[in-house]
């Protein structure tokens, strides 16, 4: 195991340029790779379930490591990312050509890709060719929820994946999902067919995301609410998920028209528009995608800052993984959920139209006792996945803003009063209207101005009354007749209350924080209020988003936010420095050290140039780092010819000493002995045999014996 671990851990240096796995990875590598045995992974979005399988695709001496996924998206996320760190992978999908996914197919039995990615219908038209000769590593069925008829998106063709062990009964096959139950879990198992698998699940404390509900605050404020978080995060993105089609819209008109770079996703949309959203955001082109659920499966963008959900979810799974597509990075963002009880309504609509009513109904709940939680959010969250927290978690609006409570017993009087006095036969908003005393036609048509207590609550503003209201409904005073137009009724705790005149206890409201303006501040307002850390790493984006742009990748391909802030912490100057920066890979050392450092040296006023022989030094980076000759061609994109050349000037100037990787033993005999007979002729007599370069290195490496032995 400790030889395993340290090529394992090696392996993710080199690629993804971290010292440490995460929990649980390790273990689940080793699983996979040393012990080739099925097993199933439960991580929430963001937890690193990629690396589980990709580490043992590096780590194995031959095949190719399949990748069953449900999203064109993702996989094309995925190779982008993959590649950009020098890994061998590809994927098959219907929005390639055939003919380039037959040059791919035929390039797996060449080893020239490690890992491939496909999809599940795709991957049964295959699998009975590849039975016969193809060598594979490992299976792994990505989202694999979808197999299950307990999982929340039911995919058919995941369904048929049972013949993967059927016709490769020896190879491990990896289960991998962010949500299921214990039921999914063992769907999974039983419908893929796997053999006594391992059960991993990693924990859902996602500690970087801020947990915060609104109670409903009003169109105005919720517009305001996003757009300070949009302010907060300029060069950053984020998503606002709305429970309709049309809401979504009208959400994207709304911010468009204040200046912000906005746009729309939901399935009405054409493929053709879906695709284009879903491009603008990725590569960073728009700060805010205003989308129904239909979003975001498969989107691993690192630099999602921040999720607001409009209306309320319909269960905590869902919530989890939408909250989850924020800070995927590790760094802090913040998550938002505006609650009212039009949106519950609406969910008890669903519900009531679903085909497992009671379960349905039950995951409705625990969402809304979450929503109406005046305990640590984080707890309760984890408390629905069986994951026990013992202490608050200090990173949500109820353990940061603890609530001051009031003696409401009057505000409950005049309330209830009021709703009797109706004979319950409005909603709440009306209910607030008559408190305040409004003047709305509807509500004097219908006699409501004439109860007595009307216009007894005028000193508070509609968002007192709504706040505490909404904790009336949550002590169980009011109740909301949803097949009733949503009108509010006592209940029999509510009277008794009302008639005892007991005392009630209330939390006390707290005005939502308003905003100088809606318009997006330009970047010269921004930077004169940036401290010089914040500069820097604004400095750092843009030279990220100037090489996406020229790449044409999505800007988080090149460097995630998190790697952009460790370089703004250690500040390198030099390639060695860059090198050793946490989530900097080898490859992308090389490729992109140098727009870097140099930002940070004008940053930090240092005016020297970086000097000249670094090409030499990003070569004895890659050497070190275990590349050959023609893998630190392929990565620096020159010749093997001007790599031989770097390697012999190494030597020649005692940089290197450790010839193993670059020419063997009987290469070097082989050139000296011809050296000693034919100096004149050498390269003449070798060069069929040995290449040029070789011959060159292997002089050098006789110069610096001779050196040593001269100094000895």
């Amino acid at each position: 195991m400790p030889d395993f671990q340290q090529k394992a851990t090696a392996l993710l240096r080199r690629f993804y340029g971290y010292n440490t796995f995460r929990p649980l990875q390790l273990d689940i590598i080793a699983t996979a790779a040393c012990e080739r045995r099925d097993c199933v992974v439960l991580m929430p979005t963001g937890g690193g379930k990629s690396i589980c399988y990709q580490i043992p695709a590096l780590l194995a001496d031959r095949g190719v490591t399949i990748v069953v996924s449900p999203l064109i998206a993702l996989m094309k996320d995925q190779v982008t990312a993959l590649t950009a760190n020098g890994i061998p992978a590809a994927a098959v999908n219907s929005m390639q050509s055939e003919e380039e996914n037959r040059v791919i197919l035929e390039q797996l039995y060449s080893g020239r890709v490690k890992i491939l990615y496909i999809s599940p219908e795709r991957l049964l038209i295959e699998i009975d060719r590849w039975s016969s000769d193809l060598p594979v590593a490992l299976f792994a069925i990505d989202e694999a929820h979808c197999i299950s008829h307990w999982g929340h998106d039911f995919r058919p063709g995941y369904t048929q994946l049972s013949r993967i062990k059927a016709l490769f009964p020896s190879v491990p096959v990896m289960a991998l999902t962010a949500t299921a139950d214990r039921l999914t879990r063992e769907d999974i198992s039983h419908q893929l067919r796997l053999s006594d698998p391992r059960l991993f699940i990693g924990s859902f404390d996602r500690p970087n995301l801020s947990l915060r509900v609104i109670t409903d605050p009003g169109k105005t404020r919720r517009i305001n609410h996003i757009c300070t978080l949009i302010d907060r995060y300029p060069s950053d993105s984020g998503i606002v998920y709305c429970l309709s089609r049309k809401m979504a819209e009208e959400m994207d008109r709304q911010l468009s028209a204040k200046g912000y770079r906005s746009t729309v996703y939901h399935a009405g949309l054409s493929v053709s528009e879906r695709n284009i959203a879903q491009d603008s955001f990725i590569n960073g082109d728009v700060q805010v995608v205003c989308a129904t659920v239909a979003f975001g499966m498969g989107i691993d963008k690192s630099n999602i800052r921040w999720v607001v959900h409009n209306n309320m979810p319909r269960n905590i799974e869902s919530y989890y993984q939408e909250i989850g597509r924020a800070g995927r990075d590790g760094s802090k963002a913040e998550t938002v959920l505006f609650y009212s009880y039009g949106d519950i309504a609406m969910l008890q609509n669903f519900v009531d139209e679903s085909g497992q009513k009671a379960l349905n109904a039950e995951k409705l709940n625990r969402m809304k006792e979450y929503a109406e939680a005046s305990l640590c959010r984080r707890r309760i969250l984890l408390s629905y996945f069986n994951e026990t927290m013992d202490h608050d978690c200090g990173n949500c609006d109820v353990c940061l803003n603890p609530p001051e409570h009031i003696d409401g017993t009057i505000l409950v009087q005049k309330a209830l009063s009021a709703i009797i006095r109706i004979n319950g036969s409005a909603g709440i908003h009306m209910l607030i209207d008559i408190l305040r005393g409004a003047g709305r036609q509807d509500l004097i048509q219908k006699g409501y101005h004439l109860i007595k207590t009307y216009g007894a609550g005028r000193d508070l503003s509609f968002a007192e009354w709504n706040t505490y209201i909404s904790q009336m409904i949550q002590l169980g005073l009011i109740d909301i007749a949803y097949n009733e137009s949503n009108h509010l009724k006592v209940t029999p705790y509510g009277s008794s209350i009302l008639s005892s005149r007991s005392p009630v206890r209330l939390a006390r409201f707290v005005p939502f924080e308003k905003r100088k303006t809606g318009r997006a501040k330009t970047v010269e307002e921004n930077a004169r209020t940036l401290n010089p850390a914040e500069r820097l790493l604004e400095s750092l984006k843009d030279v990220r988003l100037k090489l996406a742009r020229k790449e044409q990748v999505p800007p988080y391909i090149i460097f995630t936010d998190k790697a952009l802030l460790e370089m703004v912490r250690t500040e390198p100057v030099n390639i060695e420095e860059f090198a050793r920066v946490e989530g900097v890979g080898e490859r992308k050392t090389v490729r992109y050290w140098k727009p870097f450092v140099t930002a940070i040296r004008r940053h930090k006023g240092i005016t020297e140039p970086l000097g000249s022989g670094l090409s030499h030094e990003e070569t004895l980076l890659l050497l070190n780092s275990g590349y050959d000759i023609p893998a630190i061609a392929a990565a620096k994109n020159i010749k093997t010819s001007t790599v031989y050349n770097h390697i012999a000037s190494l030597i020649s100037s005692d940089r290197l000493t450790d010839f193993s990787a670059v020419i063997t033993r009987d290469q070097y005999l082989r050139v000296m002995q011809t050296a000693t007979a034919h100096p004149e002729t050498l390269y003449e007599r070798l060069t069929p045999e040995i290449p040029d370069g070789i011959i060159r290195i292997a002089l050098a490496i006789s110069d610096q014996l001779l050196r040593k032995k001269a100094n000895e």
